[in-house]
């Protein structure tokens, strides 16, 4: 189950990310969509990064029954990347869900050998959804 805490006026369409979120784990997940000015308080607070990004995971520790932790996403960013590369607000939204799903689950692109990105691209193709976050910033 996710459970969506809106911090923006726009809407999403969640089903296609329920579905992510069914398809790869049973486990429950808080989502968090705000602003850059948010997320860049996150991103300095928690990375020591002192600027916006599109999406950050916070796994809880493994308690049985816990949810697997949080995703906060910026709209902001979700907009910005939708507009350039020629797809849905809800797509976008989609992508940044599962990449930070991912990391929650445990891969980290920036250390493994390929892992998530291969885990992300089955989800895009499963999902039928865009190019992926790794592989948009690795071109």
């Amino acid at each position: 189950m996710i459970e969506i805490d809106n911090r923006t006026k726009q809407r999403f369409d969640t089903s296609i990310i329920e579905k992510i979120a069914a398809f790869l784990t049973p486990g429950d997940i808080e989502l968090i969509l705000t602003d850059n000015t948010h997320i860049q308080e996150l991103n300095k607070l928690h990375r020591g990064i002192d600027k916006p990004t599109d999406v950050l995971s916070f796994p809880l520790a493994e308690t049985p029954g816990a949810p697997l932790g949080s995703i906060v996403i910026s709209v902001d960013k979700v907009n910005e990347a939708a507009e350039r590369y020629g797809h849905t607000p809800d797509e976008e939204l989609a992508l940044l869900f599962t990449h930070g799903l991912l990391h929650l689950l445990g891969y980290d692109h920036e250390c493994d050998s390929g892992e998530m990105r291969t885990k992300e691209e089955e989800i895009i193709k499963r999902f039928g959804l865009p190019k992926s976050l790794i592989v948009r910033t690795e071109g």
